[in-house]
């Protein structure tokens, strides 16, 4: 083998080296669809978490999920965004996950990004109502 065709190899392998570390950096930060379940349906829905910037997306997705599809059948649209926040993303319900630890928490209560790598299953749970005697 000549001195340039070993560079040549060298510099094949090391390039073979580089992409291989770059591609298990890039597996390393994707994060696995979180399973969607609103209490009471028994569908579950799938939502990607990375592919959202903030809670205020995640809350317009779930809104689109359980709520527009609803109205829009019966023909009560809802303006994309209107005041949407985890709150009153899915009227009626609190927004909680589940961790890796399987502990349910609510959703809102940590950063963003440490949000996104710590939920497992998003849960919509209807909120209890106070039962007042008239």
């Amino acid at each position: 083998m000549s001195r340039l065709e070993g560079h040549s190899h060298d510099a094949q392998l090391s390039l073979s080296a580089t992409a291989a570390a770059a591609a298990d950096d890039v597996a390393s930060k994707i994060v696995p669809p979180v399973t969607v379940v609103l209490e009471g349906r028994c569908i579950c829905h799938r939502i990607r978490l990375d592919e959202h910037s903030d809670y205020e997306s995640l809350a317009k997705a779930l809104h689109r999920m359980f709520v527009v599809d609803v109205n829009e059948s019966y023909g009560r649209g809802h303006e994309e965004g209107e005041g949407l926040d985890l709150a009153n993303a899915v009227p009626g319900h609190v927004v909680a996950y589940e961790d890796m630890e399987d502990d349910l928490l609510l959703v809102g209560d940590l950063q963003w990004n440490d949000f996104v790598r710590v939920a497992k299953r998003i849960r919509i749970i209807p909120a209890k109502r106070s039962r007042q005697k008239h």
